[in-house]
């Protein structure tokens, strides 16, 4: 499937600020037998000082902008073209959680794709009681890791409720669990924190939904802006597997992937530092749209 994405990020300040620096993880990725980007440019208002670019520890495209003047407004755009692959649902080939444990004990690889960056505590993700509780009653109902970590994806999606005004960006999974309610952001960290908790590597993946559906579909949770789904790492045979519990599934062709992190905290969309006073108001649109 081919499809153009448009990103618009808007922040406005109460104050002109100077001397300011922002990292930027927006721009998609190209992933081997998954997805190929075709063309992709970001464009900046202001347009800044210094711009540079790199490629982070997890593979994720980062552009670095600086500024020496005041502004009093920054607009970020993203536009690109990305071929995603329509793979079939892999067959359940994973472990149990013992046997899973056994796997992770032979390997010794530290690779940036090694289920051992994704087992323990994150910034954003500590283990937590509770919520390792919780997923402990996916593993009473199953057999194998891949069931294991779907039956959590459900489970979330049924218990919690999508409402994107009771959470905001620095809430706690713990905070998120305790209200059962929030975005794609803290249902994705709640399902990390219970994987983790029993043993299973788990990350966090940062990309775009489909904004218009197939005709007689129904639009997804989250699509309207950028989004976010978990990574599950099943064993030696299947590698990484991706589940959206904001929509009950594992990630398929309509999921466009920017990057991959511990959690928020390693591909969050832009980070910096400024020179100001008072505060800001920020505004996301995103439109992802498949090209006929």
């Amino acid at each position: 499937m081919l499809y153009d994405v448009h990103l618009d990020l808007h922040y406005d300040y109460d104050a002109e600020v100077q001397n300011d620096r922002h990292l930027i993880r927006v721009a998609p990725i190209s992933i081997a037998g998954q997805q190929r980007v075709i063309a992709s440019s970001l464009s900046f208002d202001p347009r800044p000082a210094r711009e540079t670019g790199f490629t982070d520890f997890f593979g994720n495209l980062v552009t670095t902008i600086a500024y020496h003047g005041a502004h009093d407004h920054l607009d970020v755009r993203l536009a690109a073209r990305i071929s995603v692959e329509e793979n079939a649902t892999p067959a359940d080939l994973s472990p149990t959680i013992d046997e899973l444990q056994q796997e992770i004990g032979r390997l010794w690889s530290l690779a940036p794709d090694s289920p051992h960056h994704f087992l323990g505590p994150s910034p954003r993700v500590p283990l937590i009681e509770p919520v390792t509780d919780y997923a402990r009653a996916s593993v009473a109902r199953t057999a194998s890791v891949m069931s294991t970590a779907m039956d959590l994806c459900l489970s979330i999606n049924r218990d919690f409720a999508y409402d994107s005004e009771a959470t905001e960006v620095n809430t706690s999974p713990l905070e998120a669990f305790n209200l059962r309610k929030g975005v794609c952001q803290d249902f994705s960290h709640v399902m990390i924190a219970g994987l983790r908790g029993i043993g299973i590597p788990a990350g966090y993946v940062s990309g775009f939904l489909r904004t218009i559906p197939p005709e007689g579909q129904p639009r997804l949770e989250g699509a309207d802006a950028m989004h976010a789904w978990v990574r599950a790492w099943c064993g030696q045979h299947m590698g990484w597997v991706e589940f959206d519990p904001t929509n009950a599934m594992l990630a398929g062709p309509d999921h466009i992937t920017i990057g991959y992190g511990r959690d928020y905290a390693d591909i969050s969309p832009i980070v910096g530092v400024l020179r100001t006073s008072g505060s800001h108001t920020a505004k996301q649109s995103v439109d992802v749209v498949r090209v006929e």
